[in-house]
Formats: structure tokens, C-alpha cells, sequence
């Protein structure tokens, strides 16, 4: 096979036909789960992108560039010492094993442009001639004069600058340039990762002696090409009499028929791979806008599929006049069928239709175009038999849709040859040409791309746009680096998941380095269990009920701010104005404690002893009321931990401690919300209650002073099932607390909840959406506007209800749907990578073993 280019200076390719291309990098647009205002916005831009190229002949090239396991490991360790954190080490080498021999693949977008370069025509026609005879006796391609080179550059910048309003374009460099080819030649077989080229520096020509030299790019042409070439399957199937036997050779399998062997065998010194290349024929004449994206819909294919669009931009006026000539072709017809007993054809008047709307549609404006396209579709695989199964299926599902593809016999290499870079349409191609105004070709969907999550960071699962795996990364500690909100939220109902995401997630960040807080309300000490087992020594548990340690804010604050605590809490706990009188006597007795030796709460209980046997005095009264009131609420064991000067106190030197810190607070319980509105009702709460909302009050201090105390370090507050905390005043604030200031400190909280009102008003503050299964309608309405979706669309209704993880289907457990800070919507899947320690104690569904799901779980 000939090199299609010669040289490669930049992003422009001169091609050893005598045209120079310049090629850029498309920043593709979201795609997938949006509301209808930003796909109207999208595809406007698109359509501006068409009509801004009417004097060009562009090439879009839809890449599935493979993905590697071990580029998925460097994604998980970017920018980390990943060898000082072996916790993470092992997780990262589980996900490898994980997804070893999985087809994964990217998909990514290029767009050639051929450059108007005016002038030294002989000269580069010579060239070209030049190109192929030297390609033939090995002599090295005529250098380009620099001249040339400067003319050619400044006519990529302009093209670009007319392109640029449309979407995001990034000159490609000499190495992806040669990728693209490298990628079409290894179809099949292990091709050359995108990621590589796209941080190497090879394969550029430079400018010596005033001329442009250019490395040798023979060997990427050193293949053998072989349309309907016979695997080793149907060799050995012909050897041994399968494929026809005595009869003759069109009495034989498909396969084995010089017809049937409708693929290209590609065979170079990396393997041989076999490709089926299949052309739109036909498209429907009509087709929504909602299902119109039948490029972007090749993702949910169970294989990768890349396409190949050559274009020819029509200016309005010069369409117009074409259709005006096929208007009258068709008069005449109808005349002639009019005098036919038969009468006219149904589908003439149909054409007579649309060629009537195309009219009017190009009369609207002057800026309209036609956009003349020839797209190309290409499947592969290893052997000639999976291949040529995925084009037959890949055909199948685009006739579902009113497209119809077809596999020329004798025309695989010249589709082949289209999805160069640099090469020349074969002309015998131009007879698939379809005829698109600038609209309906932007609503095709090529330019968009189906992805959500993170560059980096921790991998939660696999997204379910796409039909290969497609892994799914998360980190939140690298959002404050970037100028965003690092806080999550999940809303799903019970069993939906949400738990098991939650824990993966802070798992994720303690094991790369960080620290998490856990506020854990569960009876059965969920979290607690799940950091023994996934932490170890790295974790540390602080039990509300048992009173192992000693959250007394005197003894774990100190100084000023601890003062400020114990007071607010003890006007909290004995429901008392701070500016009342017993306010003040708790002030006093507060302040006299601090300033003496090893202050605690229960020494202000001595004071206020103390200050009731004065003279009787409205001082002497408001103390002893208040002496009284808080000797009950000490007697209470929720009450230990706050005046039990026994136990050794809460730390707060940069991680309290450990890495990852549970809180639980079972046993404690809160007032009812409705409580809250009405004082008198507040104080007839049980004694429990009260205190579980004091308690309550100084965790949540505890958790904001450790959260913000080293910003240097990411810290997650993970709250599950966080109604228990949003109904209250005190954890309302925590929460809103992280949401408005953890960006600046480094911190992030990850709530969990069953509706999206449980999440308080901040919630718009979240940046990281999850919605887990809702099988009620209202609920799954307010979690898809809380996504940014439209709430009122019976589809995304119907998915949220019976869509995500059905109950009872085995594998389908942890689906649901993310909101990245990118604001692009995907369909997911929670994984838990196969690691020991993480799977012990992840699920919480009830009789489940670790070893009973490998892919998900349910939260309770």
C-alpha cells in the first residue's frame, strides 16, 4: 500500500496526491441526556459549523480509538506518588485485572479540511507524480519549499478562524496524524493507544535549508490488502470440503464465496485483521429530531464502529438550482405517467413534496447550504467470521431506522482508501451521495460523543451509553484544583445503590491520599464495619452511644472557640436565649471554667453549683434552674461523651486521628422537623431527643473544625441517608457550611438521600447529581430536574421508574444516572473492583456475601 501523505509539518499533511490538508481535533459536543433547549443550542452550532464551510470539501473522520487497562491505571494514578499509597496501588491493579480482555474504546473526532493554496500548481502536481514513482523505487519525497509552507500555514489559520465559532478545534499534531492511519491499517489487531501520540513527538517533518525534510513513512505503508481475503478458518473449512466439497462454488457457505467475502483483510508484521466497510445508501426522507442522531447512536453498539464522511458544501443558490432542475424532471415524468392507463407512481408526488420543501427551506435565507455527503461505517474484529457478524448486525440496526447500508462487492478497498488521511475519494463513491440541507446533516449526530465523569481519579463503574465498556472516572478532590464544588449527592430509593456508591467513592479518596468523615446513622453501624474492613488500622470509629471518646468541646476545641461551642451548646441543650439571663449565667459560668486549669463541661456544672448557693438573688436562681436542668441531661449515658471527663478526648491534629474517621450516632435520635417550627412543642420532646440534637451539634462541629483545618489535603464528609441530619437546624448548617466554603478549605460532603428535598435548600450547590432507581413518579420527576433534565418527559419518567436496576433482574443492581461539573448526563453502572477488603462489608443487602456481586450492590 502507498503512504496517502508525503509530509507531515504541524497539523498539515501534504499528501502524496499533491493537496495539503490541514487537520484538527474536534472537542465534541455532549451528547446523550439533554434537555431540549440545549440540543436546540447544539445543533444550532453544528449548523453554523456547516454553513461556514461552503468553499471547502472537509472530511470528518469518528475514530473508536482503543483503550487499554494500563491507560486506564495511569488515569488512576495521575498526578499521585501512587508508590507511597499501596492501598490505592491495589485497587488499581484489580481494576487492571477487571478489565483485561474487555474491549473498551474511545471515541474521538478529526476534521481534515483540503487548503485553497494558490500558486506553484506544476510544482506540486510534479510532486505528487513524483510521490508515487518514488514510492515505488524507494527514492526519498521532493522537500516542500518553506515559502509554501508559510502560505499553507496561514491559510489553516484562516480557515480555522472561520470554523472556530462553532465547536472547539486543536491542531492535531504529526503523531495523531499518523495514528489515524496507523488506527485504520490495525483495525482488528492491538493498534497504538491515541494517548501515546498524543504526548509523542515523532513522525515531524522540519524546515532545513529553507526547505521542509521529512522523517521516512514507508514502513507504514508495508501491508498487504486483500478484499474478500480467506481467514484461516474458512481456508481450513475449503481444505477440508466444508465450502463446496464437488459441488459448485455458489452452492457454498456465504463465506466461502468469492461474493459473500464481502471484508478486507489487512495484514501487516503486527497480525492480520479483517474489516467490513459499509456506505449509506439511502436515508429516510423524513425523520424527529429526537431520533435523527443515528451517528451518535452507533455507540450503544456492542463493538466499536468508526465512520468516515466525506463532504461537498453547496452554496444555496447553486442547490436551488438544482432543485429546480429535478422539479421539472419530475413534471415531465408525471406527464408521461399521465398518459399511461397505470396512472402516476404513489412515490411521485411524495418526491414532488420534498423537493418542495428543500425549495422553500433554501429560499428562508441566503446563508442555507447543501451538504453532499458520502458516509462510510467500519467494523472489524480478529477473524473474518466475527467481522463480518458485527456488519450484518451494524446493517440490521440502521434498517430499523430507515437507513440502508450496504457492502459493495469490489468497492471494500476504495471505502477503505476514503478513511485515510490525505488520500483522494475514489470516484466511483460519488454514486452513494446524499443530499442534506445544513440542519438535517448537523442533527446526524457525528460531531457528539456520549461520555460523563472525570479525566482521573477513581474508577465507580461502567457507562452504559456505550456498548463496549467504557470505564467511568470520579474525583471530587481534584474539583477545588480546578475551581469547582468537589460536594455529591445521590437520590434513589431504597435498594437503588446509593450506599455502595458512597462508600466506593470515599474509599477512593482515602486510599488516594485523603481524608473522609462519616457521619453514620445506621442501627447496624454500617460504615463503621465497612471502614474496619476496608481501612483497618487507618480508621477510627467514634461510637455517640457507647462513649468511647470524649467530644466534650472545652477538652477538644480549647480557648476561644471552644468557649464559643460549650456555649452554644449548652443554650441549645437547655433551650435558653443566649442574651437571656440564663444565657448569661451560662456565659459566666462558661468563661470562669476556661480561664482555670484543664477546663470541661462538667466543671461548669460545678460553677453554676457554686453560683446557686449565693444569696438569693434572680443570678443566684436562673443557675440553680439551669445546675438542675443539666444534672439530668448529664445522668443520661448520650450525655458521656460530652461530661464524662474519664474519657480521653476527640483529636483534632490534622485527620482526628486516622484517615477516614465514622461517626456513628445510633442511639441518638432528633425532634421530628415539624418540632422545629413551634417552641413549646421543641421542649415537650423526649429527653433522648434533645440531647441527640445537642450531641448532634458538636459531631457536626467537630466535623466542620476537621474538615477545614488542613486545605492542603482533601477532606470528604460523607453523609448518608442525610434526612437525619437536613431536618435539623444544626446538621442543616454543617451542610450548607461545606456547600458554600469547602472548595476554599479543600473539602467536599457527599449526602445520600431518597428524595431530593431531603438535601436542604443548597442543594443547587451540588456538583456531582446521582439518581438512583425512583419508582415513584413525582420523586423521579424532581430528581431528573434536579440532573437538569426534564422532569415532564415520559421517557426519562420510564427510565428512572423501571429503567434503573429492576428489582429482581440479577446484574442489572447499582444503574443510575450522573451529572458530572461538565453538566453532560450519562447512564451508569457502580462496579466494585474485585479487592477483598472492599467487598467484606460494601453491601448492605440483607443474606448477601461478599463474593455475590462482583458489579454492584443496593443500598438500604
Amino acid at each position: 500500500m502507498v503512504t496517502p501523505f508525503r509530509h507531515v509539518a504541524g497539523h498539515l499533511l501534504w499528501s502524496a496526491s499533491g493537496i495539503v490538508w490541514a487537520v484538527w481535533r474536534v472537542e465534541s459536543l455532549p451528547g446523550g441526556y439533554l434537555p431540549a433547549r440545549v440540543r436546540l443550542e447544539l445543533l444550532g452550532r453544528i449548523t453554523s459549523l456547516v454553513r461556514s464551510m461552503p468553499s471547502m470539501e472537509p472530511r470528518l473522520f469518528v475514530l473508536a480509538a482503543r483503550t487499554d487497562p494500563g491507560e486506564v491505571a495511569e488515569r488512576m494514578v495521575e498526578g499521585l506518588d501512587w508508590q507511597r499509597l499501596p492501598a490505592w496501588a491495589q485497587s488499581c491493579a484489580a481494576t487492571v485485572d477487571l478489565l483485561c480482555g474487555q474491549e473498551m474504546h474511545e471515541r474521538t473526532v478529526w476534521l481534515a479540511v483540503p487548503l485553497p493554496v494558490r500558486g506553484r500548481t506544476a510544482a506540486r502536481s510534479f510532486g505528487a507524480l513524483y510521490a508515487e514513482v518514488a514510492a515505488v523505487l524507494g527514492i526519498a519525497p521532493v522537500p516542500v519549499p518553506q515559502a509554501e509552507v508559510v502560505a499553507a500555514r496561514a491559510v489553516a489559520g484562516r480557515v480555522q478562524a472561520s470554523l472556530g465559532g462553532g465547536l472547539g478545534l486543536r491542531p492535531a499534531s504529526p503523531a495523531e496524524i499518523v495514528w489515524m492511519l496507523q488506527h485504520a491499517l490495525c483495525r482488528g489487531i492491538e493498534e497504538p493507544l491515541v494517548c501515546d501520540a498524543e504526548r509523542s513527538a515523532l513522525y515531524g517533518s522540519r524546515v532545513r535549508g529553507g526547505q521542509l525534510h521529512s522523517p521516512s513513512y514507508a514502513d507504514l505503508g508495508q501491508v498487504r490488502i486483500a478484499e474478500g481475503g480467506r481467514g484461516k478458518e474458512l481456508a481450513a473449512d475449503a481444505v477440508g470440503g466444508k465450502s463446496g466439497g464437488a459441488g459448485a462454488w455458489w452452492r457454498s457457505v456465504a463465506t466461502a464465496s468469492p461474493v459473500g467475502r464481502k471484508w478486507l483483510q489487512v495484514e501487516s508484521e503486527a497480525g492480520t485483521g479483517y474489516q467490513a466497510h459499509l456506505v449509506l445508501a439511502e436515508l429516510p426522507p423524513a425523520v424527529s429530531l429526537e431520533s435523527a442522531d443515528v451517528l451518535a447512536q452507533l455507540e450503544g453498539l456492542p463493538f466499536p464502529v468508526d465512520v468516515t464522511a466525506d463532504l461537498r458544501v453547496v452554496p444555496a443558490k447553486k442547490a436551488r438550482a438544482q432543485v429546480q432542475r429535478k422539479k421539472r424532471e419530475l413534471l415531465d415524468q408525471a406527464e408521461q405517467y399521465g398518459a399511461q392507463p397505470t396512472g402516476m407512481p404513489h412515490s411521485l408526488p411524495d418526491a414532488a413534496g420534498d423537493l418542495a420543501e428543500q425549495d422553500a427551506r433554501m429560499a428562508r435565507t441566503s446563508v442555507e447550504v447543501e451538504v453532499q455527503s458520502v458516509t462510510v461505517l467500519t467494523v472489524w474484529a480478529a477473524d473474518a467470521a466475527s467481522c463480518d457478524a458485527r456488519a450484518r448486525e451494524l446493517s440490521a440496526a440502521l434498517s430499523g431506522a430507515d437507513y440502508r447500508a450496504i457492502r459493495p462487492v469490489g468497492m471494500q478497498e476504495d471505502l477503505f482508501t476514503l478513511g485515510l488521511p490525505g488520500a483522494v475519494r475514489p470516484a466511483k463513491l460519488g454514486q452513494f451521495t446524499q443530499h442534506q440541507l445544513s440542519r438535517d446533516w448537523a442533527a446526524c449526530g457525528a460531531l457528539t460523543v456520549s461520555k460523563v465523569g472525570d479525566p482521573a481519579g477513581v474508577v465507580i463503574g461502567y457507562d452504559l451509553d456505550s456498548g463496549t465498556i467504557r470505564p467511568v472516572l470520579l474525583n471530587p478532590a481534584d474539583a477545588p484544583q480546578v475551581n469547582a464544588s468537589a460536594s455529591s449527592a445521590v437520590v434513589g430509593e431504597l435498594g437503588g445503590g446509593k450506599s455502595v456508591l458512597e462508600k466506593l467513592v470515599t474509599a477512593g479518596v482515602v486510599d488516594r491520599g485523603g481524608r473522609a468523615i462519616v457521619i453514620d446513622r445506621t442501627p447496624i453501624r454500617e460504615w463503621a464495619s465497612f471502614a474496619r474492613s476496608a481501612m483497618g488500622e487507618r480508621c477510627q470509629v467514634i461510637d455517640a452511644a457507647r462513649a468511647e471518646l470524649s467530644i466534650d468541646p472545652l477538652r477538644v476545641f480549647g480557648g476561644a472557640v471552644g468557649a464559643h461551642y460549650a456555649l452554644s451548646y449548652l443554650t441549645l441543650q437547655l433551650g435558653v436565649g443566649a442574651m437571656s439571663a440564663a444565657g448569661a449565667v451560662l456565659h459566666h459560668a462558661v468563661e470562669e471554667v476556661c480561664a482555670g486549669v484543664e477546663p470541661s463541661m462538667g466543671k461548669v456544672l460545678d460553677v453554676l453549683a457554686g453560683l446557686a448557693e449565693g444569696p438569693g438573688t434572680a443570678r443566684a436562681d436562673a443557675a440553680a434552674a439551669m445546675a438542675d436542668l443539666l444534672r439530668i441531661v448529664r445522668a443520661s449515658p448520650l450525655a458521656a461523651m460530652v461530661f464524662d471527663p474519664g474519657l480521653p478526648p476527640v483529636t483534632l491534629e490534622g485527620d482526628l486521628g486516622a484517615d477516614m474517621v465514622v461517626v456513628t450516632t445510633a442511639g441518638l435520635t432528633l425532634p421530628p422537623k415539624e418540632a422545629f417550627a413551634d417552641v413549646e412543642v421543641l421542649r415537650q420532646q423526649p429527653l433522648e431527643a434533645l440531647i441527640g440534637r445537642a450531641v448532634l451539634y458538636l459531631i457536626a462541629a467537630i466535623a466542620r473544625q476537621a474538615a477545614f483545618t488542613e486545605p492542603g489535603r482533601f477532606c470528604l464528609v460523607a453523609l448518608d441517608e442525610c434526612y437525619w441530619l437536613t431536618s435539623s437546624a444544626e446538621g442543616s448548617a454543617l451542610v450548607h457550611e461545606i456547600l458554600h466554603d469547602g472548595r476554599k478549605h479543600g473539602a467536599g460532603v457527599f449526602l445520600g438521600a431518597h428524595d431530593v428535598d431531603e438535601l436542604g435548600k443548597d442543594a443547587g450547590l451540588v456538583a456531582y447529581r446521582f439518581l438512583a432507581r425512583t419508582t415513584d413518579q413525582e420523586r423521579a420527576a424532581r430528581g431528573l430536574r434536579f440532573l437538569g433534565l426534564e422532569g415532564d418527559d415520559e421517557d426519562l419518567v420510564r427510565l428512572v421508574t423501571t429503567g434503573l436496576s429492576p428489582v429482581g433482574q440479577a446484574g442489572r443492581e447499582g444503574e443510575m444516572l450522573l451529572r458530572d461539573p461538565r453538566m453532560r448526563v450519562g447512564r451508569i453502572k457502580v462496579v466494585v473492583p474485585p479487592v477483598a477488603r472492599l467487598k467484606e462489608s460494601i453491601f448492605t443487602t440483607p443474606g448477601r456475601t461478599p463474593t455475590s456481586s462482583a458489579h454492584g450492590g443496593t443500598s438500604s
